[in-house]
């Protein structure tokens, strides 16, 4: 049973915030220090990724490991309050993620997922985005 009435836990999940994340904030200081421009959300693709490089083709989804389901990650837990609802919210989630990389890899986008627990490791994040991108050692 969850401790919260339904209109509270109700308006305390409208304030998660679904793009400009710190998570994805830190990638894109990143990006922009290794000199790349890029676009944002861009809605007419398939996921809305949060992260487009056009000229490149690619595109990056800034994911958080509780909601995106990152596997052996500790902040992958699940609330055993209500458990089932949440369980099938993450299934739907994780299904949503596959559906818009295959289409994007269909329609001829090279598709990189960050994961929030990465950014604990900047250096070793922005060497794999540097190697993946085919970026210039610095």
């Amino acid at each position: 049973m969850d401790r919260l009435s339904a209109s509270t836990r109700s308006a305390l999940m409208s304030r998660v915030k679904q793009a400009d994340t710190a998570p994805e904030m830190h990638v894109r200081r990143l990006l922009h220090r290794n000199g790349l421009r890029f676009r944002l959300h861009r809605r007419d693709l398939p996921g809305t990724p949060d992260i487009v490089l056009p000229s490149r083709r690619t595109v990056i989804f800034v994911h958080g490991c509780f909601w995106h389901r990152h596997q052996r990650c500790s902040r992958a837990s699940t609330p055993t309050t209500n458990s089932e609802r949440w369980r099938l919210k993450f299934e739907r989630n994780v299904a949503r993620d596959g559906e818009a990389c295959a289409a994007l890899h269909e329609l001829g986008w090279t598709v990189l997922i960050v994961w929030e627990c990465e950014l604990k490791n900047e250096a070793e994040l922005e060497n794999r985005l540097r190697d993946r991108l085919g970026l210039a050692d610095s």
